[in-house]
């Protein structure tokens, strides 16, 4: 068997995903044997398990809080995630690293390509930011994947957070005015797993190395990512509420949030043949598998 496959996050999202779906050779690492705010860990998890690849699901996710805690943003956004890819390049070992459309602003007007310059509007965005590119300095076999609107049926997220609130709330109000592309974690992780096998068939190609982005197909807003799981929730039995849209600025938060991240997934698809599923049909298998979880 091939070495395993290290997985820095913990219990998150795309950590969970990824050892659902990549099985046994799967090692999922957190706090606090891993942990980017003790340096000193993050050498030797990778000396410890001599993996095949490492991916680096780590991060601060904490987009309004990283206004105020900028230096544990800075630690897992951009100083750790280098420092890991530096331990992997010591050990000849690709490096898959997650990064998010909060790099760019949002003024486009058209789905971001690889190549549109980085216009970061948080320290969130800023930090993940600098680290793609501390990542690709620190280690010629990394593969970096900017991706968006994250949500499973495990872990904290926007469709559990309106399930749960249709539940409880017979009216909610969501913004409606910022769009991009909803990506189901398992989707991302089926993705992922797809890029290592294609790298463990043909051997690593330095063409491999770069940015890409890694989304569920397909566009919508807030409101109609809610909509979306909150019909679905219908058909499982749960009342459907009234779901108004609302502006940006009637639900003001600490960082501003893009009014347009949408992605351009060609790349992706180009290189690796790798296409991430609808958004629709993600969100209904993930209800559904809430709804049929004990």
């Amino acid at each position: 068997m091939q070495g395993p496959i290290l997985v820095t996050g913990g219990n998150g999202q795309l950590a969970t995903s990824l050892v659902n779906l990549g099985g046994s050779r799967i090692v999922r690492v957190g706090r606090p044997e891993f942990d980017f705010d003790r340096p000193e860990t993050i050498a030797a998890v990778v000396g410890k398990y001599s993996p095949a690849v490492v991916v680096n699901a780590a991060a601060w996710t904490a987009v309004d809080l990283a206004e105020t805690e900028t230096e544990g943003a800075e630690r897992a956004n951009n100083s750790g995630p280098a420092a890991l890819a530096r331990a992997c390049a010591a050990a000849g070992i690709p490096f898959i690293h997650v990064s998010t459309d909060y790099v760019f602003a949002g003024d486009k007007g058209a789905p971001y390509l690889e190549t549109d310059p980085v216009t970061p509007q948080t320290v969130y965005g800023r930090t993940k930011a600098e680290g793609e590119q501390a990542v690709l300095a620190a280690n010629p076999r990394s593969i970096v994947l900017r991706t968006s609107w994250v949500y499973s049926a495990h872990g904290k997220n926007f469709v559990k957070t309106m399930i749960n609130a249709g539940a409880k709330n017979p009216q909610l109000k969501v913004v409606g005015d910022q769009r991009g592309n909803p990506t189901s974690s398992d989707d991302l992780a089926a993705a992922i797993l797809a890029i290592i096998g294609r790298i463990e068939q043909g051997g690593w190609q330095d063409s491999y190395a770069g940015i890409y982005h890694a989304s569920g197909q397909g566009e919508t807003t807030w409101h109609g990512l809610a909509v979306a799981a909150l019909e679905e929730a219908r058909e499982h039995g749960q009342a459907m509420p009234g779901v108004t849209a609302i502006r940006t600025e009637d639900w003001p938060t600490p960082a501003k949030r893009p009014q347009d991240s949408r992605l351009d997934c060609g790349k992706l698809t180009r290189v690796f043949g790798v296409t991430l599923p609808d958004w629709r049909e993600s969100v209904a298998r993930t209800v559904r598998t809430l709804f049929a979880a004990p």
